[in-house]
């Protein structure tokens, strides 16, 4: 497979950068009558990538490869998100039969890890697509397009940190000083994010109907850039259910805090587990404690916030 590194633009190929995301409040509601749960949720992207190239193909033509880490779990067929996003961009331009392309990623985000790593592809898809066809496509619809593919796409374009309500696609800014230093922890095993809402469902029959609201001290310890508070108002509803579903998961975050976490979560649906450290010294002290104990199949740093999908220059 070709390296990104050498798809210069000179070549006709178009590259996007994507972050994966944590969820620093997850609050959940009753499911509605379509099925979905309303969300209030506290994104903040994460500086773990993946990289997406695009160029021309034969019109109709859709195809994507997928190299890097869990390459193996990727579809590569029309079910792709990135396929997906590239297609429904064509639709609604012309056409998908006016239109084809071939992409490539380069994997790091934690696929099925509940870090939106799907997400960032197809955000990262519109975004060059956009580019490579010349369209003249405004922010909002994207956003748009994105959620027409899933609810963390539109947080997925915007990067940063912010607030998401609906299914988690209303976004506006959250104010966030400072960087955040993460350790993440990628267990061996995934969880199904639909089989993790339907755990939620049946340990917490009477959910309200709207989900609670995320911590104000929260936002106000972003507000501050003080990740000692934060971490203590660190929530996510989904958690009892990932923990149900897989109890080790409990053991993971009890590593984390005494090894000198400030807090541990689970990130979304999960399985992945992120710790959030006092400063970059830590978080590197964190990681090789953890990487050592074999309660996980690798460990990772991140910080954030980073910016969502954007254009590179090679």
């Amino acid at each position: 497979m070709t390296p990104l590194s050498t798809l210069a633009p000179g070549s006709g190929w178009v590259k996007v950068r994507a972050s994966g995301k944590v969820n620093l409040a997850l609050r959940v509601g009753a499911p509605r009558e379509d099925g979905y749960h309303p969300l209030a949720t506290v994104f903040q992207a994460l500086s773990l990538f993946d990289d997406l190239g695009v160029r021309a193909a034969a019109p109709g033509h859709y195809s994507v490869r997928v190299a890097g880490a869990q390459a193996d779990r990727v579809p590569t067929d029309a079910s792709n998100l990135a396929v997906r996003a590239a297609r429904l961009l064509a639709e609604h331009h012309g056409g998908a039969q006016e239109r084809g392309v071939e992409i490539v990623i380069r994997k790091t985000i934690p696929v099925t890890g509940g870090m939106a790593g799907g997400s960032a592809n197809a955000a990262a898809a519109l975004v060059a697509c956009a580019e490579l066809w010349g369209i003249d496509v405004s922010p909002d619809e994207l956003a748009g397009l994105g959620a027409q593919l899933g609810a963390d796409v539109p947080f997925s374009l915007r990067g940063s940190t912010a607030l998401g309500t609906g299914r988690g696609d209303e976004l506006v800014p959250v104010l966030s000083r400072g960087s955040y230093h993460w350790v993440l922890a990628l267990p061996e095993f995934e969880l199904s994010t639909p089989a993790v809402f339907r755990r939620f469902d049946a340990l917490f029959p009477g959910a309200p109907a709207a989900p609670p609201p995320v911590p104000e001290a929260l936002l106000e310890g972003l507000a501050c850039g003080d990740p000692a508070r934060v971490a203590e108002h660190l929530v996510n509803d989904l958690q009892p259910a990932a923990l149900d579903l897989q109890p080790a998961l409990g053991d993971l975050l009890d590593a984390g805090l005494e090894r000198g976490a400030l807090a541990g979560i689970v990130s979304g649906s999960g399985p992945t587990c992120a710790f959030l450290a006092p400063h970059e010294d830590a978080a590197v002290r964190l990681s090789v404690a953890l990487g050592g104990l074999g309660l996980c199949r690798e460990v990772r740093r991140a910080s954030g916030p980073a910016p969502g999908a954007r254009l590179q220059a090679g």
